[in-house]
């Protein structure tokens, strides 16, 4: 949390800043912080000769500053939003606060309708209460800033505190949410719906029609979630009517420059596609997957959850979870283990993982008495191996079990 930049968004305060540290706890539904409170405060300077106090009024202000912080620095908060202090209720002040004393800040969101919140605030200095009152606060969202030069069609609808950039296109059917940022002579166009805090950088072509040659201009749609980049030049294309009408994209997902989504394509949350990355058109893939620089993934093949596809690979079949999977065409390297384990997987999940691997890829059994074996030892069961089975069982392409010509050193590294 960079408390300055927050407390510049806070509509007639104090030039002085009364909190030196803060954190958010309990969801970011509560705040606590402290002000370390010295002689040589701007405000004690010529006031109150040989008993220097703090005024009421800053140490309310303390409480104001907190609440801003509280409200400002939730993940979902608008990057743009400002906050007004409305009223004060119940003030109570309990004793002094003088040079030396640390004061302590607890606030906590009482409620909140539309642009109207309630805080339950207190200060306290060596455990004993000096202040508390009930504020009354007005959040207010910042309009869209749209460049002179960017298009922006007037049915177009464009969310508070979201920039458009210079030369940046808008098409008529776009509905774009809250602080978004559209970089320069980017486009976006068609049915497309953008998630709030996504940025799109310049060049980028978002919801252009599909490259299908059935494609025959009808409206199909492209949705994406909140959070999102796109780096430069990245195309995602909307969807075709033979597949379903809409192209997809998840939460949180990084795209690096030049990747290109196709068609009906749908992509969970918390993936990265490297540089240039490719998915054909009707592609799957799941959650926190990677697909590193220059890979292709052919037409309808999926990539499983937390699956790892090296740089320059050509995938034809569907991405095994959990796995490493590189080459043209491509072959599998093993668990994904490092990206597991930065993830947060458990050792324990991880080695049953691994010897669920090593039944598929090492033994002598087929994939289909693999399965079965995997099935039936108790020391495998978890849900990650129940998934990673039904992952195969239920691909239409097929999957990914050739390991490379090279015998690596264990199909569990």
């Amino acid at each position: 949390m960079h408390i300055p930049s927050l407390l510049e968004r806070q509509s007639q305060r104090c030039p002085v800043s009364l909190v030196d540290v803060a954190s958010l706890v309990d969801g970011g539904g509560r705040l606590t912080g402290a002000k370390a409170v010295s002689a040589s405060e701007a405000y004690f300077q010529g006031h109150f000769p040989g008993a220097p106090l703090m005024p009421g009024v800053l140490m309310l202000e303390a409480l104001t500053q907190a609440s801003t912080l509280m409200l400002l620095g939730d993940a979902g908060a608008s990057e743009a939003a400002t906050v007004r202090l409305r009223g004060v209720d119940d003030a109570k002040f309990r004793r002094h606060v003088v040079p030396g004393d640390r004061l302590e800040v607890d606030v906590r969101l009482v409620r909140r309708r539309g642009p109207i919140a309630r805080v339950q605030a207190t200060a306290h200095v060596d455990g004993a209460v000096v202040i508390e009152a009930q504020l009354v606060l007005a959040i207010t969202e910042a309009a869209p800033r749209i460049h002179a030069t960017a298009i922006v069609h007037p049915t177009a609808v464009i969310g508070d505190g979201s920039v458009i950039g210079p030369g940046a296109v808008i098409g008529p059917y776009v509905v774009i949410g809250r602080d978004v940022q559209i970089g320069a002579s980017a486009v976006v166009e068609g049915d497309t719906t953008v998630g709030d805090h996504t940025r799109i950088f310049p060049f980028a072509s978002i919801g252009l029609p599909p490259q299908d040659l059935k494609y025959r201009g009808e409206r199909t749609r492209l949705v994406v979630g909140h959070s999102n980049v796109f780096r430069e030049s990245v195309t995602i294309h909307r969807g075709t009517v033979g597949g379903g009408g809409e192209t997809r994209i998840g939460d949180r997902n990084l795209f690096m420059a030049y990747a290109h989504v196709a068609h009906d394509c749908h992509v969970g949350s918390d993936t990265i596609f490297g540089p240039g990355a490719t998915l054909g058109g009707h592609v799957v893939v799941e959650d926190f997957a990677q697909i590193s620089a220059y890979s292709g993934v052919h037409q309808f093949c999926r990539v499983g959850r937390y699956a790892f596809i090296g740089g320059y690979s050509v995938v034809t079949l569907d991405a095994l979870p959990f796995a490493k999977t590189v080459g043209n065409r491509a072959r599998v390297y093993g668990l994904n283990t490092i990206g597991l384990v930065r993830r947060g997987f458990t050792p324990e999940v991880v080695s049953k993982l691994k010897r669920a691997y090593r039944y598929l890829l090492t033994s002598r059994l087929t994939p289909s008495k693999a399965l079965q074996t995997i099935d039936a030892a108790p020391e495998l069961a978890c849900a990650d191996v129940a998934y990673l089975v039904d992952f195969i069982r239920s691909s239409s392409r097929g999957v990914t079990l050739r390991r490379p010509n090279k015998r690596a050193d264990d199909a569990g590294e």
